[in-house]
């Protein structure tokens, strides 16, 4: 697994032994996914949710982005976003929080941290993509106009508009979806439109 772009263009990441604990996003899906958001994080503030090795949030990181925390609470997931941060020698941009999502948000939303990127990428199992969204907006840590990609299962349903979000890109990488949100109404809530599917 690589960097695709970026200052540490074609840097390779740490990988965990067992993929059945972190399920590291695709290079192709990761190239795929900068291609719909833009290939230059140019200053962006960035939160990687389920982080597994970093590799979203370091690869935003690569493109220009200012400042990445990768938050996961797997102890070996923890240990290879540190280990390919500093292999990537992105210490002074990058901070790892090695607990529960839930957690980490009440914490950046005590330090007063906002972000315009949210990159999530959930054991599909937990069918998280909408709590997450609601838990984005409850906590307050997102800039207005943030945008988010939630990956998740083929067999989630994920509507169209959530709450303040709407869905402005939809990918489907074999049994993975990449859903990308952006933040219109940050006061509107968890009420969900599934009406617009």
């Amino acid at each position: 697994m690589r960097i695709v772009a970026g200052s540490a263009r074609g840097r390779t990441l740490l990988t965990p032994r067992d993929a059945r604990t972190t399920r590291p996003t695709a290079d192709r899906v990761r190239e795929t996914l900068f291609n719909v958001l833009g290939q230059w994080m140019d200053g962006a503030r960035v939160l990687d949710l389920y982080a597994g090795t970093g590799a979203l949030g370091l690869e935003a990181v690569s493109r220009g982005a200012a400042r990445a925390v990768l938050v996961d609470s797997d102890r070996e997931a923890a240990k290879l976003c540190r280990a390919n941060t500093e292999r990537l020698g992105f210490q002074d941009r990058v901070e790892v929080l090695a607990m529960p999502v839930a957690r980490a948000l009440a914490l950046l939303k005590g330090r007063g941290e906002r972000f315009g990127l949210v990159l999530s990428d959930p054991p599909y199992a937990l069918e998280a993509a909408l709590p997450t969204l609601d838990a984005l907006v409850s906590e307050g840590v997102l800039e207005p106009g943030a945008t988010v990609v939630l990956e998740h299962g083929k067999g989630e349903e994920v509507p169209a508009s959530h709450g303040g979000f709407t869905r402005v890109d939809q990918r489907r990488f074999g049994d993975t979806v990449a859903s990308t949100f952006r933040l219109l109404d940050p006061h509107a809530g968890g009420r969900s439109d599934s009406s617009s599917t």
